[in-house]
C-alpha cells in the first residue's frame, strides 16, 4: 500500500475528525465539538505558523495523520518541534504510513532550521513504540501535568 504525505487541507475535515476520535479514543478521552473545531481551523489556516499538521493517504483516503506545534526553547537558539499527535488507522499499521509521516516532520524540522522534534508516548504503546526505537531514541524524562 504506497502512502502519500501531504498537509491537511479545509477538504479533509471529515476523515481528519474520525482519525482523532480514534486517536483520541486510544487514549481512553474525548474533546468537546469546539475543541475539534477550533483545532481544526489552526491547523488548516495558513497565517498559523506555529503548529501545522499532515495527512498519510492510501488509496485514496486518509488513513493517518500528525500534528505538529513549533515553539521556542530556552537552551537552543532555535526553536523545536513538539510531535503532539499521531496516529494510522489499524487497517494501515506496518504499511510504513507512521514511518512516513515522522520522517516527513523530520524534513519539515531540518526545512526549518529546526534540529530537536521530540514526542510523548505511553509506556503501554508497544506496537508504536517499536517504530519510534527505530527513528528516534527514548530520553530518561518523566512527565509531570497539572
Amino acid at each position: 500500500m504506497p502512502v502519500t504525505i501531504r498537509p491537511l487541507s479545509p477538504q479533509d475535515e471529515t476523515e481528519w475528525r474520525a482519525l482523532w476520535t480514534a486517536y483520541l479514543e486510544f487514549y481512553d478521552t474525548s474533546v468537546p465539538e469546539q475543541v475539534y473545531a477550533t483545532t481544526f481551523a489552526r491547523l488548516t489556516d495558513p497565517a498559523i505558523t506555529d503548529r501545522f499538521a499532515l495527512i498519510a493517504e492510501a488509496d485514496g483516503r486518509a488513513v493517518g495523520l500528525v500534528h505538529v506545534i513549533r515553539h521556542p526553547h530556552n537552551w537552543r537558539i532555535e526553536d523545536v518541534f513538539y510531535l503532539q499527535d499521531l496516529y494510522v488507522a489499524p487497517e494501515a499499521r506496518g504499511t510504513g504510513a507512521g514511518r512516513a509521516l515522522i520522517e516527513a516532520v523530520y524534513a519539515a524540522a531540518d526545512a526549518n532550521g529546526t534540529p530537536t522534534v521530540y514526542w510523548l508516548t505511553q509506556e503501554f504503546n508497544a506496537q508504536a513504540r517499536q517504530l519510534y526505537d527505530r527513528v528516534a531514541h527514548v530520553t530518561p524524562f518523566i512527565k509531570y501535568q497539572r
